[in-house]
This record gives structure tokens, C-alpha cells and sequence, in this order.
């Protein structure tokens, strides 16, 4: 089974390189790893090319932001599962995407997995800020505001091909809107593993205190898009999130 792993990045130099190398660092036999940047100036293309051979795609162009950079990624896509790293995050530890191949090698039917991630301080200290256990899947959960964490979702590519791209229309909260499509709307057949997959730094586009309250309401949107209760849902989900931000950091 070849999974395909897809960073996308732009002016992303301080954090890029340790992205690429808890990649390459898997202990997993057949890994693609496709990387996308939107023409940085910063050096950050410069960081990746030093890797030669061992990005299996590159492409730096301008785009259209970061969902837009991700659909470029998984059109270029030739593996069997495709999944996302994030230029400011890493995987957890060495085994993780050898225990996403081995959930779906388990489970054959499984359209997409997920598991557990953590989210540390932007510094060399990586103190703890939250913990993110997904547990396991159930249609009620998501109605009620819960979604794995996006990082840590891996999908089959043939279940990608059938239900789409990341949606342009959403710049901030994209992520939120294919999660639910894919989950809500189509109700894929999903499989938890118990065990962490990502380490998530502060301070991205996703987990930036200043854009946070611009997430709260494109999710807002997003959920409304779908019939869901938005208000109630995603007041709740964002205000406990943040809450907890904002004591530890």
C-alpha cells in the first residue's frame, strides 16, 4: 500500500525543514511525499530543494492559498491513501504511518482513518498546550460538533476521486467543510487508531489566536451549508477550545 503524504507551505522556513524530516524519518516501506509551495522568498525553497530525490514531487508556484495548494497536491497524488503534514507540524513519533497502513491493511473496507494529535507551544520549550484524543467514530459525535483532527486524517484516494477537492469558497476553515462532506454528507466508513499521529505547533493558520474568531464564523457558514444546528455546535466547540488556549499559553 503506497500512502501519499502532502505538505504544503509558503514562506515557512523556521519550521519546514523539521516537517520534511519527520517525513522522511518513517519507518514505513512506501511512502510518497509531494510538496507544494506557493513561491516563497524567505528561503524556504531553498530548505527543500536541498533534499533532492527524496521529495518524490515538487512544485513551487503561486496559488490560491493553502486549500488550493492542497488540491494541487492530491491531483499530483498516485498513492493508494493520501494524507496531509502540515509545514509547521511533524509526525508524532517514526511509526505513525506505518500504523495508518496497518489500520487500513487490518480493516480493508475502511474508507479513511484517523487518531490522536497534540498541540505544542511555537518554541523550543514545546510545552503542551492541548491534548486531542479522537476516540472512536460515531455519526453522532459529528452532529453534535466533533471532528478528528484534521492532521491525522488519511483517506483512500478512490474516496477522494468520488466525493472531491477541498472547497475554494471556504479560505480559512476548508478543512472543516470536506471533513463534514465527507463524514456528515456521505457517511464514509471511518476506523479510529488509538494512538498519537501528529504533534501540531502553535501559531499556524488553523490555531493563530488572532484568527481565530475569522474561523469561528466561516465554521459557522460551513455548518449552516450542511443543515447542521451552527450556532450551537460551533459556539461550543470553538469557545471551550480557545478557552483552553488562552490559560496555557
Amino acid at each position: 500500500m503506497r500512502i501519499t503524504i502532502i505538505t504544503v507551505c509558503y514562506n515557512r522556513k523556521a519550521t519546514i525543514g523539521k516537517a520534511i524530516k519527520s517525513v522522511l524519518k518513517q519507518n514505513y516501506h512506501d511512502v510518497e511525499y509531494i510538496i507544494i509551495d506557493g513561491n516563497s522568498t524567505d528561503g524556504t525553497k531553498e530548505i527543500i530543494e536541498s533534499y533532492g530525490d527524496r521529495i518524490s514531487q515538487y512544485i513551487s508556484e503561486p496559488d490560491k492559498g493553502m486549500y488550493d495548494a492542497i488540491n494541487k497536491g492530491v491531483k499530483l497524488a498516485t498513492g493508494d491513501v493520501i494524507g496531509l503534514m502540515h509545514s509547521d507540524d511533524e509526525f508524532y513519533d517514526e511509526n505513525a504511518v506505518r500504523r495508518i497502513a496497518a489500520r487500513f491493511e487490518y480493516e480493508p473496507n475502511l474508507d479513511g482513518v484517523y487518531g490522536d494529535g497534540v498541540y505544542v507551544s511555537n518554541d523550543k520549550e514545546e510545552r503542551l498546550i492541548r491534548d486531542r484524543i479522537g476516540g472512536i467514530f460515531s455519526l453522532k459525535k459529528v452532529k453534535e460538533g466533533w471532528l478528528p483532527l484534521h492532521p491525522t486524517v488519511y483517506l483512500k484516494k478512490s474516496i477522494i476521486d468520488k466525493h472531491g477537492l477541498y472547497n475554494l469558497d471556504f479560505k480559512i476553515a476548508s478543512d472543516t467543510e470536506f471533513l463534514l462532506r465527507y463524514l456528515y454528507k456521505y457517511k464514509i466508513n471511518m476506523g479510529y487508531i488509538n494512538a498519537y499521529i501528529v504533534k501540531m505547533r502553535m501559531g499556524g493558520m488553523s490555531t493563530s489566536i488572532k484568527r481565530a474568531f475569522e474561523v469561528l464564523y466561516e465554521d459557522y457558514k460551513i455548518y449552516r451549508f450542511h443543515g447542521l444546528a451552527a450556532f450551537a455546535v460551533v459556539f461550543l466547540k470553538k469557545t471551550i477550545a480557545l478557552r483552553q488556549y488562552l490559560v496555557q499559553l
